[in-house]
């Protein structure tokens, strides 16, 4: 009985430990943080930063394949009937010829801010999901070498108005991207690294993200700074491995809606033109839309005007030499 038993949890453990699969650089057999882990239906989720995710038929019986894919590698896809523990990637050369090297030299500068948007309104804010990234914009408004020292983050840490005297708590983790400007929309990545950072209930209304040591410059059309929720962390900070959406019974069949995290980000009507974009990570390409009436006719953001989320900036301008 005791041999039956042990062989019971051993079986239980390698299945368990069967659903954890790790993403690898096929160079250095080094794991690839927050690979991008897309179901092909429109959802999807995310590597930890060891590389590590988890994927279970019971949590998604109807995804057959996996596309992974990561930014300077070349996607991946794999039939979730024989998925290997370790995947690996390949370096995509032509991505990683295009590097920024910064050599910053010491020089005197002014600081400028462009002040956040703040707000403590459940129904003016947006509820993030793993399937959204939200770009802003801005312009490059001096001749003078422009670093960003500061990104300010308006975050709501409540669920909603009620009850707000009590506030549950949570860690979850973003990721910071720049992207160039071409034709007022978000266009290619710049090759800066990805910011990952992690907010709590604990932080303030106007959260300051210090990014001054990525040395992130202003280009001469501007810039796009984009920010995508992870998911929630562990007590050590790590990625949970959660299901990423829920599954409704509705009169029209099963309706699959994403999981929202916490915080939300209140949007604005405060700024004059749309100068906020939004895309979804695992659906139609990747492609970048305006927040905006063509976005969206139902969207209660958009008919309130409330079109653009008030990030704001301090930004370090350099004397020229």
């Amino acid at each position: 009985m005791k041999k039956l038993s042990y062989l019971l949890l051993l079986f239980l453990a390698q299945s368990v430990y069967s659903q954890t699969y790790t993403v690898l650089d096929s160079l250095h057999n080094t794991p690839v943080s927050y690979a991008t882990i897309s179901f092909g239906n429109g959802k999807g989720t995310f590597a930890d930063g060891d590389g590590n995710f988890r994927f279970s038929k019971k949590w998604y019986p109807d995804i057959d394949s996996l596309y992974i894919s990561a930014v300077g590698y070349k996607e991946v896809l794999l039939s979730t009937t024989s998925l290997p523990n370790k995947i690996i990637l390949v370096q995509n050369i032509a991505e990683l010829k295009e590097v920024y090297i910064t050599a910053e030299k010491k020089r005197k500068y002014k600081t400028k801010k462009i002040p956040s948007e703040v707000h403590n309104d459940y129904f003016k804010s947006w509820l993030p999901t793993v399937e959204s990234e939200i770009a802003v914009f801005f312009s490059k408004d001096s001749d003078k070498s422009t670093k960003i020292a500061s990104v300010y983050l308006p975050i709501k840490t409540e669920s909603s108005n009620r009850n707000s005297k009590r506030t549950q708590s949570f860690s979850t983790i973003f990721k910071m991207q720049f992207y160039s400007n071409h034709d007022s929309y978000p266009d290619k990545r710049l090759p800066y690294e990805d910011i990952i950072f992690k907010v709590t209930n604990n932080d303030k209304s106007n959260y300051e993200l210090d990014i001054s040591e990525y040395k992130i410059f202003i280009p001469k059309n501007g810039i796009f700074v984009s920010i995508q929720v992870m998911g929630y962390t562990d007590k050590e900070g790590k990625l949970l491995q959660t299901k990423k959406y829920s599954e409704i019974e509705t009169k029209k069949g099963i309706v699959k809606i994403s999981t929202t995290f916490r915080p939300l980000l209140p949007f604005t009507n405060k700024i004059s033109k749309y100068k906020t974009f939004t895309r979804r990570i695992f659906f139609k390409n990747r492609a970048w839309q305006r927040f905006d009436k063509e976005y969206s006719t139902n969207n209660n953001l958009i008919k309130n005007n409330n079109t653009n989320y008030g990030m704001g900036l301090k930004l370090h301008l350099y004397d020229n030499d």
